[in-house]
């Protein structure tokens, strides 16, 4: 079992944009596991992670970006609550793998992980 209040406060230790990016990753994983049904537990994990951070990050984002948030929040939703007839689906994994794709860029273009300006703006290193 996760150990999430750990897990959160490391999490919250990152400004906004870098959330964002462990939301945006996520969202890549979902999208690259949901097309092998072998890795079902981890497509679930990742999708369940991303509600949490979403959750820890919504209230410090920026308004235009919290109702993407909220959206991408139902979705998740969704997909958790009827995984059980997506996986066994070949043609609905293959549009949670799409959706979960356009989202993911969505959430980083919106991260502004992009743009050299973010990373002045709150001194984040660069790797």
């Amino acid at each position: 079992m996760r150990d999430w209040e750990n897990l959160r406060a490391r999490y919250l230790r990152d400004h906004v944009p870098i959330r964002l990016g462990g939301v945006s990753a996520n969202l890549a994983r979902v999208r690259s596991y949901s097309l092998n049904q072998d890795q079902d537990k981890f497509v679930e994990m990742m999708i369940d992670e991303s509600k949490h951070f979403i959750e820890w990050t919504v209230l410090d984002a920026a308004p235009e970006i919290q109702s993407e948030l909220v959206d991408l929040q139902i979705q998740l939703a969704v997909w958790q609550r009827n995984w059980l007839l997506i996986r066994d689906d070949p043609s609905r994994r293959f549009a949670v793998a799409m959706l979960a794709a356009k989202w993911s860029e969505r959430i980083l273009d919106l991260s502004g992980l992009l743009n050299d300006e973010t990373y002045e703006k709150y001194n984040i290193p660069r790797r």
